[in-house]
């Protein structure tokens, strides 16, 4: 039981250690990109039953969330480069 309970401590350090320097970084940017698509998916069905007036705010955070999309992803194109030169 100690032995498996060792090799399990060191597996899951050298796992922890052997992936990416930036690992909890890009995944938290993935997390972000992930909740902005979602956004911009909810974003997009109100179209489908919002006023004119509506309109022009829906428009107004489409854009919004499409450039914190943008943004998420040249940060997780940074963290790559910086990883792989």
């Amino acid at each position: 039981m100690l032995i498996r309970t060792a090799l399990f401590i060191i597996i899951m350090t050298v796992s922890a250690a052997a992936f990416h320097e930036h690992t909890f970084a890009v995944w938290e940017l993935r997390e972000l990109l992930l909740e902005r698509t979602i956004n911009l998916w909810e974003l997009l069905e109100q179209l489908e039953y919002v006023t004119d007036e509506q309109r022009v705010k829906v428009y107004e955070d489409i854009e919004g969330i499409r450039q914190q999309i943008n943004t998420i992803i040249h940060q997780l194109l940074e963290h790559d480069r910086s990883q792989h030169p």
